[in-house]
């Protein structure tokens, strides 16, 4: 590399640096040391290799960069100022109230894909974002991710790197900044990057070790990723963390804080600068997807016929998959449970395969959905516990996610309780903007599953594993925020709220009242979040009792929406949910020793009254 070069570069960087200080000092917290040590990896990607069109960050051509150390954001910000995509002034608003500059980066910001800080999750995003460039889009854009060493301990990354291995994605870089220092001391292995490579080499990763503070192996190892065919790579890059400033340079004890002394250290580091830098543009503009499908014929279920909820699921999403060509279907190796396999068969190209790895599904559909497709991901709704935080982190992103989660509750019989559901409704509700859904019958998925495909933001439908009886009719609609008012009386002296499973143990136990002289209504809340809280406003004023039964934990699910609705108007309110521990046993002797059966509906209203 020409010398000038050189000197840009390292010009570059250090103005990189003295921003990354100047920011954390005027916001009096963020992870400058952080930044400093990755400052030539990104003033070599942005001036020589990453290709980004500012002006225009919804180009489809465009690479994508994500920091999945979020929390050297004040790095990412000073390279924005640098390629002049946001000035100084807004620079120093870093984590002020109000500002787009937050401590971690978010979607805020027109150049941020995903909002990342949670470890572990920007390589297994970054591969679902590859995935969609080399088998959906087919668009030349490369996927650089920069990774801290100390996230290099989660599983989610090993998941990720198996994953982008076993597809062969060299569309995807990960840039590694091994500084050797993590939050509270060394790292695991410290500067040993030969440790780090074998095992990257071992899921079929091409590796590259580097002076992460030297431009020029910078530049050629960069260069190499690119030009690399059919495997993804990995550019371990020892560094120093806090470099350039002797008082926090590979010292401990220096995570997290602004520097003591910010004015000295910009001295040191040889004060501010006006360097900028100009990012090349992708050298195609690709316009927007345009999707091709037909008129969306959803499956139909005869009344009184038996059928899962899973299967109209499958059969729903194969529907909508020929309706709607941006549809796109993941699975966590459970297809021919979940029923997803319809979709796999009828669109084998639209359809990821993600293995026992839950964390690697969800990232996968927030890398997808990144690109404008609509993910559908589908495992055993006790699965996606496991994935939770990805979950958490994608609502924080403002992603538009659908789960599916089947196999809930006591009700899948005898599996036992490791393989049921019991906590999953409770989980998604607690989520900033999502929508929970819990179906009774196929027809009333099948029209759910296509509700989902326009509805912003994570929405969760929970299906169950055996047959239930049809009671709605075909082409019937069922708005989120919805009900339906099953049973109704001007005489009815209780209300029985219900969704999916128990809808049908709540009308046999109003059957079974009837025969005794006492009249409930009941509801079917197949919207648990949002609910419908003028029927449930009106059941508790009229009839002042209510009655919620859930195959779910008592806590944060059906009963307690419905609680939470009506809780101003004063109504009794009796909960019956899942509070033991279930063992193995047949559907029906399930939901009778949980109690959420009819006949201990039957008890509960007549303790009621």
């Amino acid at each position: 590399m020409p010398e000038r070069d050189v000197q840009y570069l390292c010009e570059l960087a250090m103005q990189l640096r003295v921003d990354s200080v100047r920011s954390s000092d005027a916001a009096g917290s963020g992870h400058p040391t952080s930044s400093m040590s990755a400052a030539d990896l990104m003033a070599v990607l942005f001036a020589h290799h990453l290709r980004y069109d500012f002006d225009h960050p919804d180009n489809p051509a465009n690479d994508h960069l994500i920091f999945s150390k979020g929390h050297a954001s004040p790095l990412l910000y000073a390279l924005y100022k640098a390629a002049g995509a946001i000035t100084d002034e807004e620079m120093l608003t870093f984590r002020k109230r109000g500002s787009r500059l937050e401590g971690h980066p978010t979607p805020r910001l027109p150049w941020v894909d995903v909002a990342t800080g949670s470890l572990g999750q920007g390589l297994p995003v970054g591969v679902g974002v590859a995935l969609a460039g080399r088998r959906l889009d087919r668009l030349p854009y490369h996927v650089w991710v920069l990774c801290g060493d100390s996230e290099l301990a989660e599983g989610s990354i090993w998941e990720a790197a198996e994953h982008a291995g076993h597809e062969g994605l060299s569309n995807i870089t990960a840039i590694v900044d091994v500084n050797r220092l993590g939050q509270q001391g060394p790292t695991r292995h410290g500067w040993d990057t030969g440790a780090y490579a074998r095992r990257f080499g071992a899921f079929g990763w091409h590796t590259i070790e580097v002076d992460g503070h030297d431009p020029g192996q910078i530049d050629f190892a960069l260069g190499d990723a690119r030009n690399t065919r059919r495997r993804p790579t990995v550019i371990l890059a020892r560094t120093r963390k806090g470099e350039g400033v002797n008082d926090v340079d590979n010292r401990e004890g220096a995570h997290g804080k602004p520097l003591k002394d910010a004015e000295h250290a910009i001295v040191e580091l040889g004060g501010e600068r006006g360097v900028t830098v100009k990012v090349s543009p992708p050298e195609v503009s690709r316009p927007p997807h345009t999707f091709t499908g037909g008129p969306l014929a959803l499956p139909s279920y005869p009344l009184g016929e038996k059928a899962a909820t899973r299967s109209a699921y499958g059969a729903a999403l194969k529907a909508l998959g020929a309706a709607r060509g941006d549809v796109v279907a993941l699975d966590g190796e459970v297809a021919d449970s979940t029923k997803t396999e319809e979709f796999a068969h009828a669109f084998p190209e639209r359809f990821f395969e993600c293995y026992i790895a839950e964390q690697e599904m969800i990232a996968t559909a927030v890398g997808l959905q990144v690109r404008g497709w609509v993910p559908y991901a589908a495992t055993f709704a006790a699965f996606l516990t496991r994935a939770y935080d990805f979950i958490r982190m994608a609502a924080i992103s403002g992603a538009d996610l659908r789960l599916i989660g089947s196999h809930a509750g006591v009700s899948i019989g005898e599996d036992g309780p490791s393989q049921m559901g019991l906590e999953d409704m409770a989980m998604l509700r607690a989520l900033h903007g999502t929508t929970v859904l819990y179906p009774c019958d196929a027809n009333q998925t099948a029209a759910l599953v296509a509700e989902m495909a326009d509805i912003s933001g994570i929405s969760y439908l929970r299906t169950t594993r055996g047959e239930t009886p049809v009671i709605y009719e075909p082409g019937e609609r069922f708005p989120v925020g919805g009900s339906r008012v099953l049973r109704h009386a001007s005489d009815d002296r209780a209300t029985i709220v219900a969704a999916g499973i128990t809808v049908h143990e709540a009308l046999a136990a109003a059957d079974l009242l009837k025969q005794e002289g006492i009249s409930v209504g009941v509801v079917d809340m197949y919207s648990v979040k949002p609910v419908d809280r003028a029927v449930l406003n009106e059941a508790a004023t009229t009839t002042g009792n209510l009655i919620t039964v859930e195959d779910h934990r008592p806590e944060g699910g059906l009963g307690d929406a419905v609680l939470e609705a009506v809780s101003e108007l004063g109504p009794r309110v009796v909960k019956l949910a899942v509070r033991g521990m279930p063992g193995s046993a047949a559907p029906g002797e399930q939901l009778a020793d949980a109690g959420i059966g009819r006949d201990a509906i039957v008890a509960a209203v007549r303790r009621l009254l």
